[in-house]
């Protein structure tokens, strides 16, 4: 029974591809004569009969024109909207004031393949990050199949795989701290542009699964209404987890419910419609709309289609998950068919970093495709003189391995203070590691003993921060010495990241390590002025800020007063305390 319905579906698949694209590009063509039939007749009319044979000449050449150009949009392109010369007019509930559209292929470009759904993507995202490895895979096979099934049937498949058992506060993790990222850095630029400068009000009407996109369409670009497929809950042992089905009416269709939205409304049509031109559904949905635009790919091919980071309606500042690509069909195969390689070649990594000195470790951790770019202003080797402490280096903080690979990169034993480092961490560390218990006063005391022994290194931030921009400096590390040196610290990957914000820590070693090319950077910078240090007379909080601002030149990178406590508030909705 199953390779029949099979044939049946491949049958409808080959007839729409065959009949109903080029009925539609018939009808379009045949649009396009009719309203200029319609021109030509009513401008016949008012001209006197010697003008008649000049505008029949007219005619025929942009009838030749429409000719030439058999794929003449039914629509507008985007680049022809012009903004309303009412600038005074203030958004409104009303539809008179309303902007519609969808986030699929609209609002975001499409990057994925046209054979398989265009969120498939954002859907990988949410396997991966909120369910489990095993669903993510189960995902990935169901490329072998989803070429074949029409679109709406795609949209089910995909939402099923991907939701059916996951527990709902999973994905709301998702959606508030890994999702936003990909989202914003996939907007449409042309789109974005008439979004951001309008003053209607916004509402989008999307067929995807309404909880994988209000978050961030509400928090991020302020729209002022989503309307999506709503996925059903049940509660199992006291567990909220989604059945992978819809809710209510099923799947939302675009034009039906933007009807039933508006006829509360006294049936007035939004003013202005944004679509996408290679869907016929848009057409339908924005054809409701006094003023309807679509958004060809063909417009942009020569502009630049990514959104510059300071053009983002927020900062992007923090986010979480593991993935560091956009996990497209292909590039997800391409994970999975590295991960049993990348773990074996994270485990030589770090035994190499164990086991052997510091010049072996750096050549074959070179070899195995580790690189590390490392330049200093300043050497300072030995244990203190009696009397003096040792040197403070002060990094700004990418990874947990920042301590190892300065270690290694100067080529002597240093002391690390940390806070929060899991017992795995801390036995593949080569070097002596020290927790800190977040009492000010005894974590000083702590410190200014390790210093009296040898060379320290901190990271006063306090955590992670993944994206370009330093946290505040906690001015503890500056009351401890004069001898303090500045290290800025960068760290690239290409498939996972190397830190977390509410998964297991211990694994971040791993993680960076199982990259292909991992790629580190530091810069010791000159030893800190006396007369900028404390003994100088200058308070620890402006110590803290000078350090911060050359790290931040250096780097290239921006100050924030933004703390561990605000990082966990956005990630993970709790003050990053572990008890």
């Amino acid at each position: 029974m199953v390779f029949p319905e099979l044939l049946v579906i491949l049958a409808e698949w080959v007839l729409y591809r065959l009949l109903a694209n080029s009925c539609y590009r018939a009808a379009r063509k045949l649009r396009g004569y009719g309203f200029q039939l319609k021109n030509f007749l009513n401008l016949s009319k008012s001209q006197s009969l010697h003008n008649t044979s000049h505008l029949l000449n007219n005619h025929q050449q942009q009838q030749n024109e429409e000719n030439q150009d058999s794929l003449n949009p039914l629509f507008p392109s985007i680049t022809k909207y012009q903004e309303p010369l009412d600038e005074n007019r203030a958004c409104s509930v009303s539809s008179e004031h309303t902007l519609v559209c969808d986030i699929d292929g609209v609002l975001l470009r499409q990057l994925s393949s046209k054979h398989l759904h265009a969120f498939f993507p954002y859907f990988m995202l949410i396997a991966f990050e909120g369910g489990s490895i095993i669903r993510a895979i189960f995902l990935l096979v169901s490329c072998s199949f989803l070429w074949a099934l029409p679109q709406e049937t795609k949209l089910k498949v995909l939402s099923f795989i991907t939701f059916s058992g996951l527990k709902v506060k999973d994905m709301d993790n998702v959606s508030r701290s890994v999702l936003p990222k990909f989202f914003l850095e996939n907007l449409n630029p042309q789109v974005y542009n008439i979004w951001a400068r309008t003053t209607y009000s916004k509402v989008v009407f999307t067929s995807l699964p309404q909880v994988m996109v209000e978050r961030f369409l509400r928090e991020h670009l302020n729209a002022d209404d989503v309307i999506g497929t709503k996925l059903q809950e049940i509660e199992v042992m006291g567990r909220k987890v989604y059945t992978g089905l819809a809710s209510g009416s099923g799947f939302v269709v675009k034009h039906k419910a933007a009807k039933d939205y508006f006829a509360d409304n006294n049936k007035k049509k939004p003013a202005l419609g944004i679509g996408s031109s290679s869907s016929l559904q848009d057409h339908s949905f924005i054809s409701m709309c006094k003023e309807a635009y679509v958004w060809n790919e063909e417009d942009s091919m020569n502009k630049c289609n990514t959104l510059p980071r300071e053009r983002y309606p927020k900062p992007l500042i923090f986010h979480d998950g593991r993935l560091a690509f956009l996990p497209t069909p292909s590039a997800t195969l391409a994970m999975f068919t590295w991960l049993p390689i990348g773990f074996f070649l994270a485990v030589f990594r770090i035994l190499i970093g164990v086991l052997l000195p510091y010049h072996v470790a750096n050549f074959l951790a070179a070899m195995s495709g580790v690189r590390i770019t490392f330049k200093t202003h300043n050497l300072y080797n030995g244990r203190p003189e009696k009397g003096r402490s040792g040197v403070l280096y002060v990094c700004n903080h990418r990874t947990l391995l920042d301590p190892v690979f300065l270690t290694t990169s100067l080529g002597k034993p240093l002391t690390a203070v940390t806070y929060s480092l899991s017992k795995f961490s801390e036995l593949i560390a080569p070097l002596k590691t020290v927790s800190l218990k977040r009492d000010r006063k005894k974590d000083g005391e702590a410190m200014q003993r390790l210093l009296s022994k040898g060379d320290l290194v901190v990271c006063p931030e306090g955590t992670t921060c993944r994206e370009p921009y330093l946290l505040r400096f906690s001015p503890l590390f500056a009351e401890l010495t004069e001898d303090i040196v500045p290290v800025a610290v960068d760290a690239r990957v290409s498939m996972f990241y190397g830190t977390t914000a509410s998964g297991l820590k211990c694994l971040d070693p791993i993680f960076f390590l199982m990259n292909p090319r991992p790629v580190y950077c530091l810069e010791v910078l000159k030893k800190l002025p006396k007369e900028m240090t404390c003994a100088g007379g200058k308070s620890s909080f402006e110590v803290a800020n000078f350090i911060q601002g050359e790290l931040a030149r250096v780097l290239g990178f921006e100050c924030t007063n933004l703390t561990r406590k605000d990082k966990y508030l956005v990630l993970a909705g709790n003050e990053g305390i572990v008890t």
